[in-house]
């Protein structure tokens, strides 16, 4: 029975590669791409990622930096040096600044919610039967709107329904008529 042609050939060496340019992109590709810019500046590539964290402060391991506390007979354990504090310090700075919001809506977003504030106050299913509702959202998916129109814009929802009100005011003062002296 005769053998397959492509097992029989043997390779050749090709010439036009740069093996040398290849080891290296691959070493390069292979290589973790790391997201935080401490880390990433403090890391040293001759050495292994658990020997770089360790002298970071950082665990690599989070079952050995947080054991099951088992009673111990005699501690000798020792603590590893941290040569490289800096990183800890810096990361300890980002996750203790308080984190902002920066999501805004879309201006066709708030136009429609407002629209929708001013025409119906807070009756969602009238909302979802009004005509300017383009994209038919439910009465559920507009009410989900309007709240996140509240908690991206605290300061213009307080302003707007404010203004509303003092809209509703003005206007309920100059329909009802007066009783003359």
């Amino acid at each position: 029975m005769p053998k397959a042609k492509k097992s029989s050939h043997r390779k050749k060496y090709d010439y036009d590669k740069d093996r040398k340019k290849m080891k290296k992109q691959f070493i390069k590709k292979s290589r973790p791409k790391i997201e935080d810019v401490n880390i990433r500046h403090a890391w040293d590539i001759r050495k292994t990622s658990h020997k770089n964290l360790e002298d970071m402060g950082l665990a690599f391991d989070p079952n050995q930096a947080l054991p099951i506390k088992v009673p111990v007979i005699h501690k000798n354990a020792v603590t590893p040096v941290v040569t490289k504090p800096y990183v800890l310090k810096k990361l300890e700075e980002e996750a203790s600044r308080t984190f902002e919001d920066d999501k805004t809506l879309s201006r066709d977003l708030i136009d429609f919610v407002q629209h929708m504030l001013r025409e119906h106050k807070e009756d969602y299913k009238a909302m979802a039967r009004d005509e300017q509702n383009y994209y038919q959202d439910t009465p559920k998916q507009i009410q989900r709107k309007v709240n996140e129109y509240k908690r991206c814009h605290p300061k213009h929802y307080d302003a707007f329904m404010q203004s509303l009100a003092a809209n509703a005011n003005t206007q309920s003062g100059t329909t009802t008529p007066s009783s003359g002296p």
